[in-house]
């Protein structure tokens, strides 16, 4: 295992067809917007993605959802008492977490349960932003039917249940960073990142649902900037920047990727590496 020794700059561009990116609750499960109509995927949403990703893969992870749940602990505070056990410092405890689970090393955690005597909070090197889609996205909406009844005894005829919701098409920008100081801390590696960059380049594989059926969501290209240091010779927003998705000239409703113009910058002794998805 080699130590991360340069700064990691990344944007990923996902495109979404008729697929529901990013439901809110708070909102009858709408695709998420801003006020100005541009589509949202929370960074939550996006580190879930890739938690499966790296389970996908053969990796251990701390936080697990319940239908992929392999070890057949109950809840985060059971997995961590049973794998950890007990620690006499704060030091040990994150140490030991950091080993034994990637997403840990990667995103960080809060160790904080009832009953537990330590709490203990582990800083990641890896960011991930809020993701907006380059344009405003149309937002359409059907209404569903039941087509039986779900009780016996229930004699109404096929009625209305409920709505769905997607976006007809919107082009996203994840924006993300990796972090060498919190990188040494957390032993996060060369080996870890190159894990998180498969995670993003297949990030919608085993994803597919009701609301993002296979092939509605699709990761276009994959943008890895490597700094020559270690804090990087420029500001993660100065790098983001580089990238730039412009609608192309007569193209007032995008229906694909192709309906944009994608250019890059460059800055000096950035080394670039860019991915197409699968």
């Amino acid at each position: 295992m080699s130590k991360l020794a340069n700064k990691i700059d990344f944007i990923v561009l996902v495109s979404a067809n008729m697929a529901n990116v990013n439901g809110d609750p708070l909102n009858g499960n709408r695709p998420r917007t801003d006020y100005n109509g541009f589509g949202e995927m929370s960074d939550v949403c996006i580190k879930r993605k890739i938690r499966n990703r790296m389970q996908d893969l053969g990796n251990r992870i701390f936080v697990q959802s319940d239908d992929r749940a392999d070890d057949n602990f109950t809840s985060l505070s059971e997995r961590a008492s049973k794998t950890i056990g007990k620690v006499k410092t704060k030091e040990e405890y994150s140490r030991k977490a950091c080993a034994e689970w990637l997403d840990v090393r990667t995103f960080g955690q809060v160790f904080a349960f009832k009953g537990d005597s330590v709490s203990v909070g582990v800083r990641g090197p890896v960011s991930i932003h809020q993701a907006v889609s380059a344009s405003p996205v149309e937002i359409q909406s059907i209404q569903i039917t039941k087509s039986v009844n779900s009780e016996s005894k229930d004699t109404r005829a096929s009625d209305t249940m409920g709505m769905k919701h997607f976006v007809r098409f919107g082009l996203y920008k994840i924006k993300g960073s990796i972090n060498v100081q919190l990188a040494e801390k957390t032993d996060f590696t060369e080996e870890d990142a190159e894990t998180v960059k498969e995670c993003l380049r297949t990030l919608f594989v085993n994803d597919a649902s009701s609301a993002r059926p296979d092939g509605s969501m699709e990761v276009i290209r994959v943008y890895w900037w490597k700094h020559n240091c270690k804090d990087g010779q420029y500001s993660s927003a100065k790098v983001h920047k580089l990238l730039n998705v412009t609608l192309n000239e007569g193209v007032s409703e995008p229906a694909s990727a192709d309906d944009y113009t994608i250019t890059v910058d460059s800055l000096p002794d950035l080394a670039l590496e860019v991915i197409d998805g699968i």
